[in-house]
């Protein structure tokens, strides 16, 4: 079978836009991010104005439930650039075009939820919050399949996901009822996110399934989260994973096993050589993943231990 161009997957995909769009505009529920916010525990920094300046004793919560709302945030910040990616890449025209400017505004509300949220609690220090957007917003994002309509799709799939679990465990890191009911709030956004660009690989399988399984393969083998960019984000991103906020267990039970599932990957038919290989690829994929998050689960054990044999 010959391969689809990728303006004959836009164009056969349009249709499947709209129908989850429509979906999407019926599931989403409007809500506010003013609301989110302690704004009575708030006052005045130093600075022009002559307050107070930030300490770390402002706030009670842990630091590595500072460090992960730190990531999220700065993540949330590059969204000019990832709606500029997909902008290119959907066209602003027709369904697509609808869609992109849709997700932008929703994502948008979460920035501003979060920054608010941590302003007004000054959970963290509001002047190196800001250097580190400087920073990171003018490094900008690339997707890596920039130029690729079911690489795209299948990348956003898994990405936001993973996305709404971490804004959700953040939010029960902080031990916070109000931070976690806000990020509790933002996932069920990035959930309906996620809903939409399954689907719409799901009907790519569908459509051309030898080419969807490649783009799976392919998004799997070098996935990366889009704060990867950060300054420091190795390091957070281990701080992260030994607390249990997001972990390589959880990417792989949580974020990618149910993603394939619901394609239902291992099942399905009309698959040329590549698209063959590509399944093999992504169980073999899954295997790796399985031995590194026991790996990972190990060592976290072992750290445990030591640690508490050294507070003892």
């Amino acid at each position: 079978m010959t391969a689809l161009s990728q303006t004959a997957l836009l164009r056969e995909l349009e249709p499947v836009v709209a129908t989850n769009l429509d979906r999407h505009l019926t599931m989403t529920k409007e809500w506010f991010p003013h609301e989110y916010v302690p704004w009575s525990e708030g006052r005045t920094f130093d600075g022009p104005l002559g307050g107070e300046p930030w300490s770390p004793q402002d706030s009670g919560i842990s630091d590595v439930a500072r460090t992960a709302l730190i990531v999220n945030l700065l993540t949330e910040d590059n969204l000019p650039s990832y709606h500029h990616e997909i902008a290119t890449l959907f066209g602003r025209d027709g369904a697509w075009g609808t869609w992109v400017h849709r997700w932008t505004a929703e994502e948008g509300r979460h920035g501003t939820a979060i920054r608010d949220y941590l302003t007004v609690t000054r959970a963290v220090d509001p002047v190196a919050l800001e250097r580190a957007r400087m920073v990171h917003m003018s490094e900008g994002y690339q997707n890596a399949h920039g130029d690729e309509v079911l690489h795209s799709l299948a990348y956003v799939s898994f990405q936001e996901l993973a996305t709404r679990i971490s804004h959700r465990n953040t939010g029960r890191a902080t031990g916070d009822p109000a931070c976690e009911a806000l990020l509790a709030r933002v996932a069920a956004d990035e959930n309906l996110h996620m809903v939409f660009y399954r689907n719409l690989l799901g009907a790519a399988f569908e459509l051309a399934p030898s080419q969807a399984m490649r783009a799976v393969a392919d998004v799997l083998a070098d996935f990366q989260m889009p704060g990867v960019g950060i300054e420091g984000f190795a390091r957070k991103s281990v701080a992260i994973a030994l607390a249990g906020i997001y972990d390589l267990r959880q990417h792989r039970d949580e974020v990618v096993v149910p993603v394939l599932r619901q394609w239902d990957v291992f099942d399905v038919t009309g698959l040329d050589a590549d698209g063959e290989t590509a399944r093999d690829q992504i169980a073999a994929h899954l295997d790796d993943l399985e031995r590194g998050a026991s790996r990972f689960e190990e060592k976290r054990a072992a750290r445990a231990a030591r640690l508490a044999t050294t507070r003892a």
